[in-house]
């Protein structure tokens, strides 16, 4: 009697283990195949380096989830500190971000909260089309200014909940001076993160910041402290900062250790990117495991050869990218370029931009011979 018993209790224990075995790892598999893991794409820049016209790049693309500055929140709030102390705030919200956790800019924004409360949201085609938006469909190309007209009016749970939907989260952030910040991301199990490392030539960068310099002065402030700032030398103080961590950032993203950084840093210069639009928007679709379709296609071509000037500063629009690139080389007295040459000279030559040395080779050097030592 007992024998019969122990009997059955082991083929009932054999029956069990042959379903655990063959069924639930199945099952596992089905659903790993419903929903594969999220791509996580971090542009990696600094300020007025075409960084929110490369983010548009990837906010119309719509498998993608578009952020724009998120850690504007953090410095806005806690301005009183420096970059590198807010780099782990930052950092920390970023990735909160990625897997679409938005509880994090609780801390940062009012109860009431809406989803226009939300820095530069409007600039976020996932923002802009369902489920966030019922205005626009999904594949649609949105204007941030019809977006901010028609959508500005959704609930922010909407923001966690369209993310949520996507196979490709992406933020443009300016707002990191250090790889190795990063590399806790970029090891953790959770996110599966790609950089695209954008930089500009610092000639354009200094130009740029000239026209927005009230903007940017709290956030120069807090990368150099508000006493260098000040006086004739405060501009180049900043850019000599700006320079330093893209050295730094390249160095450490182009190394073959760690390990796990190996095929997950892209450098990707603004220059090359309106020379040939097409040719870099594919690179880096493919880097980031993205399709590009001819939607796109006629879209990165349309908005690169247009007529316009790049007159506001902020403002993404059809222009002649590759005039606007080279403004500076009609617009900056030589005298300032021989300033910012000096302060990011390792930059420029570590990136591939070459120095002019006068006045008459600014004006006359091909656009070519100005980047000829790296063309890649």
């Amino acid at each position: 009697m007992v024998k019969s018993r122990r009997m059955q209790l082991l083929l009932i224990l054999v029956v069990l283990s042959f379903l655990l075995i063959h069924f639930l790892p199945c099952s596992n598999n089905a659903h790993m195949e419903e929903k594969p893991s999220p791509v996580h794409i971090l542009i990696l820049s600094s300020w007025r380096s075409g960084s929110s016209f490369t983010g548009q790049i990837f906010s119309q693309h719509p498998s993608v989830f578009y952020l724009m500055e998120p850690a504007w929140h953090v410095w806005v709030t806690m301005y009183q500190n420096s970059a590198k102390v807010l780099h782990m705030a930052v950092r920390d919200l970023v990735r909160s971000v990625f897997l679409c956790d938005m509880s994090v800019v609780d801390a940062y924004m009012s109860s009431q909260k809406k989803k226009s409360d939300l820095f530069q949201w409007e600039t976020s085609r996932a923002l802009c089309s369902p489920p966030a938006c019922d205005s626009f469909s999904r594949s649609d190309i949105i204007t941030a200014g019809n977006c901010k007209t028609m959508c500005g009016k959704y609930p922010f749970s909407k923001v966690e909940e369209a993310c949520k939907t996507y196979s490709h989260v992406a933020i443009k952030e300016v707002r990191f001076f250090d790889l190795k910040v990063l590399y806790p991301l970029l090891t953790d199990p959770s996110l599966n993160l790609k950089i695209i490392h954008l930089v500009r030539d610092p000639r354009a960068v200094f130009r740029s910041r000239e026209n927005t310099r009230t903007d940017l002065k709290r956030d120069s402030n807090i990368v150099v402290g508000s006493q260098k700032t000040k006086g004739e030398m405060g501009p180049y103080n900043t850019m000599q900062v700006i320079c330093k961590s893209h050295v730094e950032i390249y160095k450490a993203g182009s190394r073959a250790t760690p390990s796990f950084l190996k095929d997950r840093y892209l450098l990707v210069r603004y220059e090359d990117i309106v020379r040939d639009p097409l040719a870099r928007a594919a690179q880096m679709y493919r880097f980031a495991e993205l399709h590009f379709t001819p939607e796109l296609q006629k879209w990165v071509h349309n908005i690169t050869h247009g007529k316009g000037h790049g007159a506001q500063a902020f403002d993404i629009g059809s222009r002649d990218a590759v005039r606007v690139s080279q403004a500076w080389r009609k617009t900056l007295p030589f005298q300032k370029i021989e300033k910012v040459q000096n302060v990011c000279k390792d930059a420029m030559d570590l990136l591939g931009y070459r120095l002019v040395h006068s006045e008459e080779e600014q004006k006359n050097m091909s656009l070519d011979l100005l980047f000829a030592q790296n063309s890649s």
